[in-house]
């Protein structure tokens, strides 16, 4: 395993959460893949899906459902990215 490219991955899918929070949906989706694309350990399996389900409610009704918030933070295991998602989106 390449830990700079593990890295790599959670700064991307921290750039996915941060962009949701700015209600940019096509730039959360591109960082959240470019999360799963870098991921090794598969720590963001189903982040891609999630940050596409948020994203998709951004455009449709200008937020991120609460559900949503949820699955997105039990995605991410309980580490310091499912905080920043109650930070960033709560």
């Amino acid at each position: 395993m390449d830990g700079q490219q593990q890295r790599k991955a959670l700064s991307a899918a921290e750039a996915a959460l941060r962009a949701l929070a700015a209600g940019e949906a096509a730039r959360a989706r591109a960082a959240a893949e470019k999360a799963a694309s870098l991921d090794q350990i598969g720590a963001y399996a189903g982040f891609a899906g999630l940050v596409g389900r948020a994203a998709g409610e951004i455009e449709a009704v200008g937020g991120v459902l609460p559900e949503t918030r949820r699955a997105l933070a039990d995605s991410l295991g309980g580490g310091p990215l499912a905080a920043a998602v109650e930070e960033l989106l709560g």
